[in-house]
C-alpha cells in the first residue's frame, strides 16, 4: 500500500498523476486527507475526495509515503504534528518516502535529509535544510525520492513505480502512455 497525502492547497497535477500511474501499475494506493474531512481542495480549486482520513491510516501496512506539493498544501502538511512523527518513524523503518515540488519541505521539517541529495521547486533550495541540492527532474538518495514540480509529475510517478515494481514495469507504463522524456 502507498499513501499519498492531501491537504487543502495541494498541487492537483502532482497528486492525481501519481495516483493514476501507480494504479495503472497495479500498485495499491490510497489518498489520505490530513483535514477533518475527506473532501480536499487543491491549489486550483479542484475538489478531490480522499480515500481515507489520516486517523484511518495504518502506517505499519504501508510501503511508501508520497507528498504532493502546492501551496498552501505543503505548509498544511508541514504543520501536521502527527504526520511529522509518522514520517520520522517511517523513515527509521527504512521504507521509501517521496515528495515533489514544494513538498520536500515536509521531509526537511522532519529532519530526514542529513546529507542526502534532493531537489525542490526552483528557487526554494534554501528549504532543503540538511540536503545537498542536486540537479535533475527526479533525485533518488537512499530511501528518499524528490522531484521539481508539476512539469515533472510523470517522471516522478514513473520513478515511484520503478522503486516499487522495477524498471521494467515503469518502462511498460511509460510505453502504454506514449510518454517520451
Amino acid at each position: 500500500m502507498v499513501y499519498i497525502f492531501l491537504a487543502h492547497g495541494f498541487e492537483e497535477i502532482e497528486a492525481l498523476t501519481t495516483v493514476d500511474l501507480l494504479r495503472r501499475a497495479d500498485i495499491q494506493v490510497k489518498s489520505v486527507s490530513i483535514m477533518e474531512e475527506k473532501l480536499v481542495y487543491g491549489a486550483h480549486g479542484i475538489g478531490v475526495e480522499a480515500d481515507i482520513l489520516f486517523k484511518e491510516a495504518d502506517f505499519k501496512r504501508c510501503a511508501m509515503l508520497v507528498f504532493p506539493g502546492g501551496m498552501p498544501g505543503t505548509t498544511n502538511l508541514c504543520n501536521h504534528r502527527e504526520l511529522t512523527e509518522e514520517i520520522r518513524q517511517f523513515y527509521t523503518s527504512g521504507r521509501p518516502l517521496a515528495a515533489i515540488c514544494a513538498a520536500p519541505m515536509v521531509l526537511a521539517k522532519a529532519g530526514l535529509f542529513d546529507g542526502h541529495e534532493a531537489t525542490i521547486y526552483p528557487g526554494m533550495e534554501e528549504e532543503l535544510v540538511g540536503a545537498v541540492p542536486a540537479p535533475g527532474n527526479v533525485v533518488k538518495s537512499g530511501q528518499l525520492i524528490t522531484s521539481k514540480g508539476p512539469g515533472t509529475a510523470m517522471d516522478f510517478a514513473l520513478a515511484l513505480i520503478a522503486e516499487l515494481k522495477g524498471e521494467e514495469t515503469a518502462a511498460e507504463i511509460r510505453e502504454d502512455l506514449v510518454y517520451r522524456q
